[in-house]
């Protein structure tokens, strides 16, 4: 049973929120003046989405439409990206990688590097998945890209595997998908990568610049554990193992 009553809506006068209960919300901005608000969480983090003005939806159609959006959410749907899509299109794999690379390409001061990210991309990436809707790109279809270059091209397959990473994370900090890309288990589905004998060549110094833009498109706690580690030249196992209590953050 909702706190409110349509009597007392009619007659409220002072501006403020004014809680239905199950974060069902009038904001009320004057006289007959405010709007419907549903408060939910959504991945740990609390989001009130509009339902519609005062003056063009009653008590009883907030609550239906309260109702109907906390099923939604209860059966796993993410209303906050679905509310999105309604808003807006959302782009395909190749619009959002083409968006992603005009963001960055700033931040790559090597020309050859930023043609080179668009061409592996162009090469094996948008053939199979270009015309696929960003929300639409899961494990599957990213595997059937990289399947037929891990063994041969394990170098080229890697950096496919990263960017087309970048474009999905890029998707998801924008609303356009309810997850991150799902890079990690994407391995299991493909046999493992011959490995190279002893240790990995060091890297060029004049190479690191444009790796350090390249890292920076990822979003991860990874990402951000390698370049302090580049920046620090810290041994792995001491940022892998480091504490809050060893930092002195002035």
């Amino acid at each position: 049973m909702g706190k409110l009553s349509a009597v007392q809506v009619r007659n409220l006068k002072e501006p403020g929120r004014y809680s239905d209960g199950e974060g069902l919300i009038l904001q009320l901005y004057g006289p007959g003046r405010g709007s419907w608000l549903l408060r939910i969480q959504s991945k740990g983090r609390r989001h009130d989405i509009g339902l519609g003005s005062l003056n063009e939806i009653g008590l009883a159609e907030a609550r239906e439409a309260a109702r109907h959006l906390r099923k939604e959410a209860k059966s796993g749907v993410n209303i906050i990206v679905e509310r999105k899509k309604e808003r807006e299109e959302v782009p395909t794999f190749k619009t959002a990688a083409e968006l992603v690379h005009d963001e960055h390409k700033a931040g790559w001061k090597n020309g050859k590097h930023q043609q080179q990210w668009m061409n592996t991309l162009e090469s094996y990436a948008f053939p199979k998945i270009g015309k696929m809707l960003v929300s639409d790109v899961e494990g599957p279809a990213i595997r059937d890209v990289l399947a037929p270059i891990w063994l041969t091209k394990p170098e080229t397959a890697r950096r496919v595997r990263q960017r087309i990473g970048a474009v999905l994370d890029w998707a998801y900090a924008k609303g356009y998908r309810a997850s991150e890309a799902p890079i990690r288990s994407i391995a299991k589905g493909l046999p493992r990568q011959p490995k190279k004998r002893g240790h990995f060549e060091a890297m060029p110094y004049e190479e690191v610049p444009d790796f350090i833009a390249e890292l920076r498109s990822r979003v991860s706690i990874g990402r951000l554990a390698l370049e302090f580690l580049i920046m620090t030249a810290a041994r792995s196992g001491e940022v892998r193992g480091c504490s809050w209590s060893e930092f002195d953050l002035k």
